[in-house]
């Protein structure tokens, strides 16, 4: 619950003041400034007790994104366990408010692998099921039993189906029939 709360900070920079509104994350790392002028990237780890990878995201938004609010030392895009930071006090911008948001999580991608690892499956089961009950169908026969089988779950994509077929066939599950290449034979 932590990380969907801001809090709003007053950088106090060489330059002038700026109010940075920032996730609480966001607001306990740079706390910790106030009382060093240098972190490692484990001590920054050890002091907000977080995980890795959420470590990374939050020192990478605060010093290699649009706002580099801590310098890091390599000077890279990438964050690594023997990087060190320190407030940046030259920090500069023409705002006297800022938003520094935290990259988004990649749970959309994570989420499309699993639904595609969940519907190879259910084409498998459907292609398998269909040829189990007739023991030699056509291509053209099986793909769109197929469609109409998984339609009310989602819309198979043809060559979806096509990629299983294929991989059914090295899996040992059916097979081309010898005379019509265009024929498959269930294997029992």
């Amino acid at each position: 619950m932590y990380s969907l709360g801001t809090c709003n900070l007053l950088g106090k920079f060489e330059s002038r003041n700026t109010e940075l509104i920032v996730t609480t994350y966001q607001a306990s790392a740079l706390l910790l400034f106030n009382y060093l002028d240098r972190l490692s990237y484990s001590e920054t780890m050890t002091q907000l007790n977080l995980t890795d990878d959420d470590v990374v995201r939050l020192l990478h938004s605060l010093s290699c994104a649009k706002y580099k609010i801590l310098n890091k030392e390599p000077n890279t895009k990438n964050i690594s366990p023997t990087d060190h930071f320190e407030f940046n006090s030259k920090f500069t911008d023409k705002m006297r408010r800022i938003k520094i948001p935290l990259p988004p999580v990649d749970e959309k991608k994570k989420v499309i692998e699993d639904v595609d690892k969940d519907r190879r499956y259910a084409i498998d089961a459907s292609i398998v099921r269909i040829i189990k009950s007739r023991k030699v169908l056509g291509h053209q026969q099986l793909v769109l039993e197929c469609v109409e089988q998984l339609g009310r779950m989602f819309k198979p994509d043809f060559k979806a189906i096509k990629k299983r077929i294929e991989d059914l066939i090295t899996r040992d599950y059916l097979e081309r029939d010898k005379t019509n290449p265009n024929m498959f034979r269930y294997l029992a």
